[in-house]
């Protein structure tokens, strides 16, 4: 089948560029793809070796923030490390009704219970309060906090919507996000932004041009990172995949990993039951209950050159009904994962 030609010469340069260093650094995408196609058993577990690389299973601790604000986080923090969790990325440093704690009492105790502080969200900008804790207002004092928790990633998940939904409104995003990357990088931080649904459509003045695809061509690799929340890309996927015009644009949010896997240091998993009547495709379940083959993501990711120790995955669930129950079926569901055979 034929490919749609780039609307966009100068992004498709840029693109094409960036993605055959991250194929050479990786493998050979459509390759890869193809020895991963979903089948009908898309969540068996097969015989082979685990899926998910040893040491790599975080989780989001906004899915915890009721039982952090109402039990603090030592008990959360023992919870997770009788599930197995290697990983916690942070969404916030406090623990609201539970008490005030600081960031060198925080480390320790993550420490204590075999938890590596992978990364944190922070807000990127506040126009509305020079004061607020956020990269644009801020830069200086979220990057003191993340150093003082010993973290390897500090990010937002916020979108680049600061200036609009235009191309050159996401250019202005991109260039501040390489300014926030490069203070990053000085601090031996990598700086990142965790995406939503809305990343993948498309740019009101130019709505040929896909946005995310603006993001990636203008922001330096060497300095931005993304953490893909598989879940939400999915859901970008069914909404997003024709263009206003009805025109087919379809993607696949694997194939962007796998051109560029050296940008992609983490994930968060996230679990969808199909659902076409409603608007994102997909109601938001725990990981293992839905439809999203994560066997077949996160085998094709590992087998990158680097890829089992490269990536880090941290489950979410926005809305779960009981988080530690949440917490705990989905660290037993990826670790039961197990490679297909051949």
């Amino acid at each position: 089948m034929r490919r749609n030609s780039s609307p966009d010469p100068e992004l498709s340069r840029k693109l094409s560029r960036r993605g055959m260093l991250g194929v050479a650094a990786g493998a050979t995408a459509a390759a890869l793809l193809g020895a991963t196609a979903p089948t009908a058993a898309a969540h068996g577990k097969g015989h082979g070796r685990p899926v998910l690389p040893p040491g790599r299973l975080g989780i989001q601790l906004y899915s915890l923030r009721d039982k952090v604000s109402t039990l603090g986080f030592a008990p959360v923090f023992a919870e997770l490390e009788k599930y197995g969790y290697d990983e916690i990325e942070y969404a916030g440093y406090t623990q609201g009704s539970a008490g005030a704690i600081t960031l060198a009492q925080l480390r320790r105790l993550a420490r204590d219970h075999g938890l590596r502080a992978i990364g944190s969200h922070v807000g990127y900008y506040d126009d509305g309060d020079p004061g607020a804790y956020t990269f644009a207002q801020n830069l200086t004092k979220v990057l003191d906090d993340a150093q003082a928790l010993g973290l390897k990633h500090i990010g937002t998940a916020s979108g680049p919507w600061r200036y609009g939904s235009t191309v050159d409104g996401w250019k202005r995003c991109a260039e501040e996000f390489n300014e926030y990357g490069a203070a990053a990088k000085a601090r031996g931080m990598k700086f990142y932004q965790h995406n939503h649904a809305e990343e993948f459509s498309f740019a009101t003045d130019r709505p040929n041009v896909r946005l995310y695809d603006v993001l990636l061509a203008e922001t330096d690799p060497d300095l931005v990172y993304l953490e893909m929340d598989i879940y939400w890309a999915y859901v970008g996927q069914f909404r997003f995949s024709k263009r206003v015009d009805g025109t087919p644009a379809p993607f696949d949010p694997l194939r962007y990993v796998l051109k560029q896997p050296d940008r992609y240091p983490l994930f968060h998993v996230k679990d969808g039951d199909r659902d076409e009547t409603t608007r994102d495709g997909y109601r938001m379940v725990d990981v293992g209950d839905g439809d999203i083959d994560y066997q077949r993501f996160i085998s094709a990711v590992t087998r990158t050159h680097g890829g089992r120790l490269d990536h880090h995955w941290q489950t979410e669930h926005d809305t779960p009904a009981d988080s530690l129950s949440f917490a705990r079926r989905s660290s037993a569901y990826l670790h039961s994962l197990r490679e297909k055979d051949c």
